[in-house]
């Protein structure tokens, strides 16, 4: 009897040692920082990909992770300031939306690990060495893909037939800019269709450049990833339709906001994948040794009231292979 009351005594006072010990570890909670370039209600559907990615991983927000995000609603001369407060928070990753946010983060810090959610050209805009060893503090996605200028000018064709001249507006200064041009041109060229380029420096561009290609007798339009047309989605899409010019855009709130077709890579994907980034950089991987990734999944939205307002009529094939048909 004595040895069993000696055992629980022996018993207990182990628990008692042990059990508030083990009870009171705090959970560790990582601190990301989230830097936008345009407005949350913008990103909405983005950044629920990416919440949605991080609790895959098993991440709970307020629970074993915290993110402070940081938007400069358009004003892209605030990202430097914005960047530079995540890194005073002492954010452990830093993920930036894209091309923009990248650059800032980038010149507010060498040390912390950033994550490109979206960028068109990273090795052309300076962010990595290379995308299977991107060499610094900076890996993540992009939304360059070579096959994708000519899948959108194929597009085009599909529902324009007598395609010949295509007007292209980009922005000549833009990261990736002249990559997805020179894409476009062997494109175009495949299918005997002609390019008009022209180069969008603000927003007041947008109207007389339209203008220019109904007069150069451009048939269809095809529009570059730019910083400089983020903002302006409606303006163009509604200057498109008011000049009747079949447009494809390169994301799919254009047609969200009365464009008339996006052939893209699918943000929501790569956003959900950038918590992957997140996670193995979290668990002690350096971005130098991550390779970028480049986009696997893709989509293509149509307006079908845009295409009724300029009186075109989208062929059953091409609606058919539609991820999203807007009435």
């Amino acid at each position: 009897m004595r040895k069993k009351i000696a055992g629980f005594i022996v018993v207990a006072l182990l628990l008692v040692v042990n059990f508030p010990t083990e009870a009171q570890q705090p959970t560790k909670v990582a601190h990301i920082g989230f830097l936008g370039a345009t407005f949350p209600s913008t990103e909405s559907a983005r950044i629920e990909a990416f919440r949605q990615g991080l609790r895959e991983l098993r991440y709970i927000e307020g629970k074993n992770i915290l993110i402070e995000y940081r938007w400069a609603e358009g004003k892209i001369d605030r990202l430097p300031e914005l960047a530079a407060e995540l890194v005073r928070l002492n954010a452990e990753v830093i993920v930036a939306g894209g091309s923009t946010s990248t650059g800032a983060a980038k010149k507010a810090t060498t040390t912390i690990p950033i994550v490109m959610a979206q960028v068109n050209d990273p090795v052309g805009s300076g962010f990595v060495a290379g995308l299977a060893r991107p060499g610094g503090n900076i890996t993540g996605l992009s939304t360059l893909a070579p096959e994708l200028s000519g899948k959108q000018l194929e597009l085009l064709k599909e529902i324009v037939p007598r395609l010949s001249r295509v007007a292209v507006f980009g922005t000549s200064t833009a990261p990736g800019n002249a990559q997805a041009l020179r894409g476009t041109e062997l494109a175009a060229a495949a299918i005997g269709a002609n390019l008009h380029y022209f180069d969008v420096r603000n927003s007041n561009d947008f109207e007389t450049l339209f203008l220019a290609a109904s007069k150069a007798r451009a048939n269809a339009a095809l529009v570059l990833s730019s910083p400089v047309f983020n903002s302006q989605r409606k303006q163009i899409a509604d200057i498109a339709i008011k000049h009747r010019l079949p447009a494809i855009y390169f994301n799919p709130e254009f047609v969200e906001d009365g464009g008339l077709m996006a052939y893209t890579a699918s943000y929501n994907d790569l956003y959900r994948r950038a918590a992957t980034y997140v996670d193995k950089i979290l668990k002690g991987a350096k971005p130098a040794d991550l390779p970028v990734e480049q986009p696997t999944k893709f989509e293509l939205v149509i307006n079908l009231k845009a295409a009724k307002q300029i009186g075109l009529t989208i062929p059953p094939n091409v609606l058919a292979r539609a991820d999203k048909v807007i009435k």
